[in-house]
């Protein structure tokens, strides 16, 4: 048995993986999170709000090195000084949830309660560590807001201003999406590809959403060269692999049939 144990071990550490605790790094964008907006306990005074500044850094410091980043400290130096760019857009996500949704009644509301919302915090953080080449980090970033919120938005999908997930359940956005700004988006929407070969993997395989359209829920869009031009309205349910022009609203039509009195002999049977 301790031979097996052995044989097992000496393959792990041949495999060379990047390995962390990816639990740490979970309650690590949580802790951020409340600092970054002060929903912690932090928010009472500002020393205790400085001494937080420093434990995340030194987590995250941590973290780098254990994925053998050259010049962690450097990294998480650059981090939390582009966090105030960052803490900008995401200010300005929270404003377009405010503005467009008429069930939110305040942004308290909107930090402790709105799954879309947590979504793109997470994103925009992870979208960070993406493009300066950190490996793993930014998928276990999106894994956990994907299992938290049941919105999976790959880590670099690339994402404009004041962008706005209403309810979120059963998002996708795919790697190579781009989205422009003020887009909105509803449960179950998917920006994908049109094709999962993996010979494909360095093309440009996710839509292209351009600015302030809206996507209801259920839509399915697919594939790298399809765009949706500015100011268009996807339907509910609409299934869509090629590009449209600006302001050009898209709908899947369905026949719903409504009668004033019930024939018992023509109810259908449902067996679930």
């Amino acid at each position: 048995m301790k031979n097996k144990l052995k044989e097992l071990f000496e393959f792990k550490q041949r495999q060379q993986l990047f390995l962390f605790d990816k639990f740490k790094a979970e309650d690590w964008s949580e802790e951020l999170f409340k600092w970054l907006f002060l929903t912690g306990e932090e928010s009472c005074c500002f020393e205790l709000f400085e001494e937080k500044g420093v434990e995340l850094k030194t987590e995250l410091a941590v973290f780098l090195e254990q994925l053998k980043m050259d010049k962690a400290s450097h990294l998480t130096a650059t981090f939390f000084e582009d966090l105030s760019k960052i803490h900008k857009l995401l200010l300005a996500d929270l404003d377009a949830i405010l503005e467009f949704d008429p069930a939110a009644k305040s942004r308290s509301e909107v930090l402790m309660s709105y799954p879309g919302f947590f979504a793109i915090v997470i994103h925009r953080i992870a979208y960070f560590f993406w493009n300066t080449g950190v490996p793993v980090f930014p998928r276990v970033l999106s894994e956990y807001a994907h299992s938290k919120t049941g919105i999976d938005i790959h880590p670099a999908a690339k994402i404009g201003e004041r962008f706005f997930i209403d309810h979120g359940t059963g998002v996708v956005i795919g790697e190579t999406a781009e989205i422009g700004n003020d887009v909105k988006i509803y449960q179950g929407v998917t920006l994908g590809a049109l094709s999962v070969s993996k010979d494909k993997a360095e093309q440009k395989r996710h839509p292209t959403i351009e600015d302030n359209v809206i996507i209801y829920a259920n839509a399915t869009i697919l594939g790298g060269k399809t765009v949706v031009g500015k100011e268009s309205v996807i339907g509910g349910n609409v299934w869509l692999t090629e590009s449209i022009p600006s302001k050009t609203l898209v709908f899947h039509k369905s026949e719903v049939i409504v009668r004033d009195k019930i024939d018992t002999s023509k109810i259908i049977d449902f067996s679930i």
